[in-house]
């Protein structure tokens, strides 16, 4: 079958052609002889809810890593307003001092990735919580140590966020993964068993039909 379909669809139709066959003992007559027999319609049933239940957990994981991809750049959000206000801030209270200008990464572009995000409102607020003379020169503009722990505590949780993306991508990959191995072999039962049906009903297209196995012209 083409993966052109979407999976739920080629799953249907594949649910419909096993337990049609299953439902109807006319069907089952003709098939017998042909090595389909009710035992090995019965472990492509078997197949089909292997490949149902891979389908329904990498649903499940996609959706996670969806919802923590979006927790992780709200998170960033909130952490990027605390760090805008306190860089223009700092550029302000040391335009004129190069060691705070170095030492609070205040010179140059911001990053727009997020590693590089990361580096520079790390090193900015480690610098400014472990400074007392950088605390000193930013209080007087209402950046208080206080409000520099919100920043921090800010970016941690940007950090702890991306941890939990990145373990939730990993986990979608590999439900990705899993599925798509068990409807391989699915997929190959299904072909054997559509190619069998359409020789045991050749005669009998109406019970080819049953099967959702359209009629080849």
């Amino acid at each position: 079958m083409s993966r052109n379909q979407s999976i739920d669809q080629i799953l249907s139709d594949i649910q419909v052609a096993i337990d049609s066959a299953l439902a109807n003992p006319t069907v089952q007559a003709y098939l017998t002889p042909f090595g389909y027999t009710p035992e090995k319609l019965q472990q492509g049933k078997a197949l089909y809810q292997t490949a149902l239940a891979a389908q329904q957990r990498q649903k499940t994981e996609f959706a996670e890593q969806l919802g923590a991809t979006a927790a992780l750049e709200s998170l960033r959000d909130t952490a990027q307003k605390y760090y805008a206000q306190h860089l223009k801030i700092a550029r302000i209270a040391f335009k004129n001092d190069a060691i705070a200008l170095a030492k609070l990464a205040l010179t140059g572009d911001r990053k727009r990735s997020l590693s590089g995000w990361l580096a520079q409102t790390q090193q900015f607020y480690r610098a400014a919580l472990e400074d007392t003379r950088l605390q000193q020169g930013l209080a007087p503009y209402g950046v208080t140590t206080e409000k520099l722990t919100q920043g921090q505590s800010a970016v941690d949780a940007v950090i702890a966020a991306n941890v939990t993306q990145e373990t939730e991508k990993g986990e979608a990959r590999q439900a990705t993964q899993d599925r798509d191995a068990v409807l391989d072999t699915l997929e190959d039962w299904y072909s054997d068993y559509i190619a069998i049906a359409r020789l045991a009903l050749e005669d009998n297209p109406q019970l080819l039909e049953t099967l959702g196995i359209p009629v080849a012209s």
